[in-house]
């Protein structure tokens, strides 16, 4: 009897894709790929090699009713290690977009798309409350450094317009603020939107490719009707992702203008003397985690260490990091799917266990997404060390107008 191969298959040709360079049949089952996972083995087992060979069989229709869909975080760790480059994370990403075409996506993060497409934000926040935060956070702004101190909204014609993460908004505008004091210090001509400020794209997670598209759409049409020369992406990794990743994949073509994170311009800023930093302002221990989809699928590695060399007086790398940096077991999706809570918490004791180690009491990650998955997971394991985002240390570390 004969194999039907994933790319011979019908409806596979999106799989055999996401593959890139490497293809389903140059699998060597040799299961690099799933050693390389420090949590596979937690709650139904996500086995890469496993997925490999289910396609490879012609028996998509049991991989796609697995949860190993959806409790891979995507992370891409498994592929470093891969001796011929099966992408697994586009892999797994591939097999979501079969299952939301047939309206499979589970309810909850669901949720999060549809609202990001109706109201324009994943959290439904209205323009009116969003508006009255930035009034808010300009006050505070300006009751530090003066009147001439803004949060530009709509404003034409800026350098740049920042988009934020809508847990900003909603509970965390004091990163909204460090972000406008950053901006202040170094000079730059900046804007929010009033219509459209949501970075993220939890189509990435769902497999909607279509509400990824518009989701990227919306963000293009902003830069172009402010007249804006780059966009700059607040600290949340998989927003960077896929304003990287989809336009060419969803939209098929590629952005006019600069598309870079908060992060890299941060780092920009200190290379050209645009701001200084007091790195006593910062006393305690930082260690740093590296988000998934902003360190190993967009290789920003060395700029956030850059900057906290900068900002913070004892910083401590985490072993192991970059590229080999275990995931904090929240990604691809997991922190909106409840009912894999347990899993997600035991997904990330690997992560504890290293933050531990390095006997820090700050944990620095550029990815919102991370901070509530790392704050959760040292809330439940008893651990007092809190994630803040790098924004955060670099507003505390500040030095302004020579002021020690």
């Amino acid at each position: 009897m004969s194999i039907l191969l994933a790319t011979e298959a019908p409806g596979l040709a999106k799989i055999s894709r996401a593959m890139g360079g490497a293809s389903l049949q140059t699998c060597l089952a040799c299961g690099v790929c799933t050693g390389g996972c420090p949590t596979g083995d937690i709650g139904a087992p996500v086995d890469p090699r496993k997925m490999v060979r289910l396609l490879l069989l012609g028996m998509e229709d049991r991989l796609l009713a697995s949860d190993m869909i959806w409790l891979c975080t995507m992370c891409g760790r498994c592929t470093v290690y891969c001796p011929v480059g099966v992408n697994m994370g586009d892999l797994v990403r591939a097999m979501r977009s079969e299952l939301a075409a047939e309206g499979r996506v589970p309810v909850n993060l669901q949720k999060v798309v549809d609202l990001a497409l109706e109201s324009g934000n994943n959290m439904g926040i209205s323009q009116e409350d969003y508006l009255d935060t930035l009034d808010w956070m300009q006050e505070e702004l300006q009751a530090e450094f003066g009147s001439e101190a803004e949060i530009p909204v709509d404003k034409k014609d800026a350098r740049i317009l920042y988009v934020i993460n809508p847990r900003e908004a909603k509970f965390f505008p004091l990163s909204i603020l460090a972000a406008a004091k950053v901006f202040h210090a170094a000079g730059e001509s900046w804007t929010l939107s009033s219509r459209y400020w949501d970075a993220t794209n939890y189509a990435l997670f769902s497999g909607d490719d279509k509400a990824g598209a518009i989701l990227v759409q919306r963000l293009a049409d902003e830069v172009e009707r402010l007249g804006c020369q780059e966009l700059i992406m607040t600290e949340c990794g998989h927003a960077f992702r896929a304003i990287r990743w989809g336009p060419e994949q969803w939209l098929g073509y590629k952005l006019p203008f600069s598309v870079r994170s908060i992060v890299q311009l941060m780092a920009e800023y200190l290379q050209d003397g645009r701001i200084r930093l007091d790195p006593s302002r910062n006393s305690e221990p930082v260690t740093y985690h590296d988000p998934c989809n902003l360190g190993r699928k967009e290789g920003i590695f060395e700029e956030p260490r850059q900057i906290l060399r900068a900002a913070v007086a004892d910083f401590r790398e985490m072993t192991p990091n970059r590229e080999n940096n275990y995931c904090c077991g929240g990604g691809g999706g997991l922190l909106s799917l409840s009912e894999f809570g347990q899993e997600r918490m035991a997904k990330g004791k690997v992560k504890i266990e290293q933050i531990r180690r390095t006997g820090a009491k700050i944990i620095a990650t550029p990815c919102h997404n991370c901070v509530d998955q790392l704050n959760d997971l040292c809330r439940h394991y008893h651990l007092d060390v809190k994630a803040k985002n790098i924004v955060e240390l670099v507003a505390d570390a500040l030095v302004i107008n020579g002021k020690e």
